[in-house]
């Protein structure tokens, strides 16, 4: 549905173009995705460090290769490692969206027992990466699962090959309309549905929630915000978080310049940093439902999630803000590390609690 909203204007900004290196990555790529995943794993445990190259390059890389490697741990490992996850019922639903199947898997809790309450969920991946397989789309979607929480999980088109917004927003909100109307596969009722994502993800349910406010579907029972990206550019860290980082130099760090191409790749024209619904600082928060945000301590996103928060409190949205200590952006990723089960605990809490009201 389009809904016509004001837009905060831009200055002008381009990209650089991709380095002629990118292009050799890309081909490498390639030939590392036909490798076994135990090789796979192998080749990027060995050259995962260093700096986190440029937008430009990696999509270029993207564009050549195909896409990443797998990355974190397989289905046979997560079952190795929590054998409940395998009596989860898991399908693949057939969600048509505005150019063609949105991706999804639905996960329903084993037996009949299911909670008043689902989740359709969004990963994230810079509005570059990530699919269905990873971490922080397939092993929530498992382990809130047996914790009796069925799961919509979704993916959605990329910010690569000329693809802009509101692609990737379109498939979620195609996903989310689905459910409403489907919420029986879930096994409970339309009402009880709530949205989110990590990151990016974050970044799109918190958009399609201002679109669904303004009209363009039911709202959900609440938004859950897990390390989220809410603004165009990051707002300035705390002293604190910087701290925070001085006390880790190990942890990726994403900088505002690396962030602010980002964002531009994902609109694709300077003139969009400015749609609230690409990025929803930009939009007044009134009307949206409660609000959980997850923040990561360790996480340079964690400004924008912190000033989302006071954006929605002056709003009058009831939110709730937790800070993970020690984690790094992107734990959902990382199930056998205490980060990531705290945050995926803390996901499982704040439904229950609200099934409880």
């Amino acid at each position: 549905m389009s809904t016509s909203v004001p837009q905060i204007p831009s200055p002008a900004r381009t990209l650089r173009p991709p380095r002629r290196s990118a292009t050799v990555l890309g081909l490498a790529v390639r030939v590392l995705r036909a490798l076994p995943p135990r090789a796979q794993k192998a080749v990027l445990q060995r050259t995962g460090a260093g700096q986190f190259p440029d937008v430009p390059d990696i999509v270029r890389m993207l564009e050549i290769g195909g896409g990443f490697p797998a990355f974190g741990p397989s289905e046979r490992e997560l079952f190795a490692q929590a054998p409940e996850l395998r009596a989860v019922r898991v399908t693949e639903p057939v969600i048509q969206g505005p150019a063609g199947r949105v991706p999804a898997r639905l996960y329903r809790p084993p037996g009949e027992t299911a909670s008043q309450d689902a989740l359709v969920w969004v990963h994230g991946g810079a509005f570059l990466f990530g699919d269905l397989e990873m971490a922080e789309a397939h092993w929530v979607g498992l382990a809130l699962a047996t914790r009796g929480i069925p799961v919509l999980s979704l993916d959605y088109r990329k910010s690569i090959g000329g693809v802009h917004a509101p692609a990737a927003s379109d498939d979620v909100l195609a996903g989310w309309l689905w459910a409403t109307n489907h919420a029986d596969e879930l096994g409970v009722a339309a009402d009880r549905l709530h949205l989110g994502g990590a990151s990016a993800g974050g970044n799109l349910s918190a958009g399609v929630g201002l679109r669904l406010r303004d009209g363009a579907g039911p709202l959900p029972a609440s938004l859950v915000l897990v390390y989220p990206l809410l603004h165009a550019e990051l707002p300035t860290p705390s002293a604190e978080l910087i701290e925070a980082f001085r006390a880790a130099p190990d942890a990726v760090n994403f900088s505002p310049e690396w962030v602010a191409d980002m964002t531009l790749n994902h609109v694709g024209d300077a003139a969009l940093l400015g749609d609230p619904y690409a990025f929803p600082a930009n939009g007044e928060a009134s009307g949206l439902p409660r609000t959980l945000i997850l923040n990561c301590e360790i996480d340079m996103l964690r400004s924008s999630g912190e000033a989302y928060a006071e954006q929605l409190e002056r709003a009058g949205v009831e939110v709730t803000v937790h800070l993970e200590p020690g984690a790094a952006h992107g734990c959902l990723n990382e199930p056998s590390t205490p980060y990531g089960q705290n945050s995926l605990g803390r996901i499982a809490d704040w439904l229950a609690h609200l099934a409880e009201r």
